[in-house]
């Protein structure tokens, strides 16, 4: 058997784009095998189409066609090995019997109608499949994403899936509509304009390129359609390179209801990350004082433009590890630890030293060895204490329907500590200082 399968990518411009080397190809070709579409730009050509529907049945056709020493060229759209019929063909025929010649694919042509690099960018297919396969790249807040459609998951309703994502970052949505085609169509929406794209209508062939704007691209806030608590996750400064590292809006009201705050305390929220639960404090207790520990210089800074962003002047970032960093602040009502750096029990240890005696402490922890870490440590140091595991979904449309998405479970733990003597290895400060 000398004579190959001939598979050869074809752009939307059809003949004109072609090579002179596949222009031969096809010529010589007695079998055609492409959708309706490909299979248009060669109605006057004499040789056998084969319109592509039952893989199956074409397949097993066209290895007969082989046997009989025919020239078979398939026609597909950019590359065929890139998200294409390419790898049905490879899974099918011996490697011996086809060769691959492939047309710039519609991702490249995207990114540079686009003008961007795209070696960075990651590339996912939704073409009958679910757009939950999205849901990870945004909430990583990867930088550029570009998304291969079908007509079920078109452009709108992207545009739908992504506004009921209460994400830490901002995308601008770039719609490439026919590209490489006489009438191709490249046009933005920016993060406030999405919600124009969610009743349009769009050419079916298409893909959509998501760029995550800079957090400093961010709207300026309308504080009097500000919830009084529950501050959506999308409206915080966050990490660039994690946009998604924040105690979660859900998480965050139960941990404001756990704190049982009051008016004009001393409030230590350690490793306070972007500061999301330090800013809900403050608005909450405008005369309290909030000081926000964490031991990166980016999370200082995002916590002082949030702070700046929420207008709240009672939110004070202190840049350190803890505990050593602790020693020098007032002594606290109120402790929240989102984060301890590796030293939850040295963290513990130094709390119950400074905290007053109607303080009270309360963990979000997120790793069976940190919970079980707490537990021992409260039993052992007689506090009081309960705990609370936090499994939360929310909605997200599948077509016409929705369902739930689970995030991460948080646990947790409430506790109140105990000033008397436990033992005589004890301090008068409740600290074992051997």
């Amino acid at each position: 058997m000398k004579n190959k399968i001939e598979v050869i990518g074809i752009g939307l411009e059809g003949i004109p784009g072609l090579t002179e080397e596949n222009r031969v190809l096809i010529e010589k070709a007695t079998v055609l095998v492409g959708s309706d579409r490909h299979l248009q730009f060669f109605v006057n050509h004499p040789a056998e189409k084969l319109v592509l529907g039952d893989f199956l049945v074409i397949f097993e056709t066209m290895r007969r066609r082989l046997k009989q020493e025919e020239n078979i060229v398939v026609l597909v759209s950019g590359d065929p090995l890139f998200f294409g019929l390419g790898r049905l063909l490879v899974e099918n025929f011996p490697s011996e019997q086809l060769n691959f010649h492939p047309h710039l694919s519609s991702v490249q042509l995207a990114f540079n109608r686009l003008q961007l690099p795209w070696h960075d960018a990651k590339i996912v297919s939704i073409h009958g499949r679910s757009l939950n396969l999205l849901i990870p790249l945004l909430q990583k807040g990867v930088k550029k994403i570009a998304i291969l459609t079908d007509q079920e998951n078109n452009p709108a309703a992207i545009a739908r899936f992504y506004q009921q994502l209460d994400l830490p970052a901002a995308y601008e949505f770039w719609i490439c509509e026919r590209l490489g085609a006489i009438d191709e169509k490249v046009y933005s929406a920016s993060p406030q304009e999405i919600s124009l794209l969610t009743d349009q209508d769009f050419s079916p062939l298409n893909i959509v390129i998501l760029v995550r704007k800079n957090v400093l691209d961010l709207v300026e806030l309308d504080s009097e359609k500000l919830p009084l608590f529950g501050l959506p996750d999308s409206s915080f400064y966050s990490f660039e390179d994690r946009p998604g590292l924040m105690t979660k809006r859900e998480v965050r009201m139960m941990v404001l209801g756990e704190l049982a705050l009051q008016p004009k305390q001393i409030i230590w929220d350690i490793g306070a990350g972007t500061g999301s639960v330090s800013i809900e404090i403050a608005r909450l207790c405008p005369n309290s004082k909030i000081y926000a520990i964490e031991k990166t210089a980016m999370g200082i800074v995002l916590i002082e433009r949030n702070a700046q962003r929420f207008r709240v002047d009672n939110v004070y970032a202190i840049q350190g590890k803890a505990p050593e960093i602790l020693a020098d602040l007032p002594t606290p009502d109120r402790i929240f630890i989102g984060g301890s750096g590796g030293k939850l029990t040295q963290v513990l240890n130094f709390c119950q030293a400074k905290i007053g005696k109607q303080g009270k402490v309360v963990l979000a922890l997120a790793t069976l060895e940190h919970i079980a870490l707490c537990l021992n440590w409260f039993k052992e140091h007689q506090w009081n204490y309960s705990f609370q595991e936090i499994h939360i979904s929310r909605s997200l449309p599948i077509a016409e329907l929705t369902r739930l998405h689970p995030l991460n479970p948080v646990m947790l733990i409430e506790a109140t500590p105990f000033f008397g003597v436990i033992n005589s290895d004890l301090n008068e400060d409740g600290m074992n200082h051997e």
